[in-house]
This record gives structure tokens, sequence and C-alpha cells, in this order.
């Protein structure tokens, strides 16, 4: 099931995305409206309404409390930046601000900072709250899984020694177009394009630390709340971006999140 959360005039509604019709795109097919929305509960109930997608904005799917991440997750990556492997999941946190939805404009600070780049990811989207996951429990609390691209200003991370300016620009996480719940994240190809150039290319079955890992992991050290986002990690091929680009992150059984780059206004 897709679910999404989208604007229909002024009115935010979540929904489930016609999967027949759908495709890739959000052009065609349908969105029946969700009562309420679709988190903590066994069974989604329907309004009876239905848009065509093409009369709907969709919205970022979820708005996290938190958005927390994990660094250096492909051996390819971390080796393309000038590190190792990290032996444990490396973990760090983007502010629930830098969230933003498919179409909506990834903003380059370019008084900060002359380098921001892609970094396409998966991302599991949490359904309950959650503490301490065993492994064998970790199905119970991921609602679904999504597109996401994880910005970054390289240089700002390099010259900072840590990455909380660096990751957490208002923007700097796009996420999207819906949200997967039927998905088996285990081996899905991930890829990354700018401006129709393919620039990243995987599969989820190169992740050194896989999602049922991560999960308990970052359990372990904090309380996740429904909706909020664990970004698994990115490919090599990272790259800059500038004003004028389009950035698409596909994955395979999911679709496409696509932004334009702006500098400022």
């Amino acid at each position: 099931m897709r679910i999404a959360r989208f604007a229909i005039g002024d009115q935010v509604r979540y929904g489930v995305v016609d999967d027949a019709q759908a495709g890739r795109g959000e052009g065609g097919g349908a969105v029946a409206e969700i009562d309420g929305h679709p988190f903590g509960t066994d069974e989604v109930k329907l309004t009876g309404a239905s848009y065509p997608l093409a009369d709907v904005r969709l919205l970022a799917p979820v708005l996290p409390s938190k958005v927390v991440a994990i660094g250096r997750n492909y051996a390819d990556h971390a080796r393309e930046t000038g590190s190792e492997p990290p032996a444990e999941p490396l973990i760090f946190l983007k502010p629930s601000t830098a969230v933003i939805g498919p179409g909506d404009p990834i903003v380059r600070p370019a008084q900060l900072s002359e380098r921001v780049d892609f970094e396409g990811e998966l991302a599991v989207v949490f359904g309950r709250l959650c503490r301490d996951v065993p492994a064998a429990r970790v199905p119970e609390v991921i609602f679904g899984y999504t597109c996401a691209n994880d910005v970054t200003a390289r240089d700002l991370q390099v010259s900072d020694g840590q990455w909380a300016r660096a990751k957490g620009f208002d923007t700097f996480c796009p996420l999207g177009p819906w949200i997967e719940t039927g998905l088996d994240p285990a081996d899905v190809e991930l890829t990354t394009t700018v401006n129709g150039e393919v620039k990243q290319h995987a599969r989820t079955s190169l992740l050194m630390h896989d999602i049922t890992t991560l999960v308990s992991y970052v359990t372990a050290v904090m309380t996740l709340l429904p909706g909020d986002v664990l970004l698994t990690g990115t490919p090599a091929g990272i790259g800059p971006l500038v004003a004028g680009d389009q950035v698409t992150v596909q994955i395979e059984g999911i679709g496409s999140l696509t932004n334009p780059v702006t500098d400022p206004g």
C-alpha cells in the first residue's frame, strides 16, 4: 500500500495511492482520502472521497519529530570520502525543519557554503513508539519506506569537524513521494540522477549494517515516535548541486522523489 500526505486546496490529508495507475510519476492515478492519519491503527479507514493525483499537491509523507541518519553505511561511499567503513553504525540527526516534499526546492545556503551535495537514500518510517527493539520485533515498528535525499553542505561538514550544520539547513531533507508499506527492503535498486544523468546506482543489499541492525541499534539509544524517519545511508557517487539542477532519487518498489535546486531568493 502507498500512503501519501497531500494538500487539496488549503486542507492537508493522508490518502491511499492507486498502485495500479500511479506508476513512478505524480500525474496518473488517484488518491483515496484516509479518515484521520494512518499511524497507530491496525486498519486504515477511508472517507469515501477520492482525488486525481494531478489535482493534489504531494507533501512530505510525514512530519517527523526527528530524522535519525546513518553515515558511511555503504563501503564504497565511505572510501570515496577518504574514510574507512565504521565497525558500528554511525548516527547523526537532521532537524525536522529540514524536511520538504516532492517538487519543493532545495535552497543552497550560497552565502555559507560553496558545495552542496546530493545523497540518495532509502528511508524507514516508523509507525509506533518504540525503544530497545530486538531484531525479531523490528518489522512490528516499521510502517513503511520512502525515498530520501540527505542533502549536505560538504565543505562545512569538513570544516566544522561535526555534521549538525552541514546536514541541518532548511530544505536539506527531501522525502517522498509517498510511503510504501509493502516493500521488502533487503535488495532494491537505488538510483540518483541530476538533470537526467545517473550519478548514484546501487542496491540496498550492499548496506554494511542492514535495516534490522540499524533499528535495534538506534532504539537502544533513543525512543522513536510514530512518523519518525531513519535514513539508512548513501552509496558512492555523491556530487555537487547548483541552482537550476533537478535531482531525482528513485527506489525500486517505491517511486521517484524529484526536487529543483535554487539559490536564496
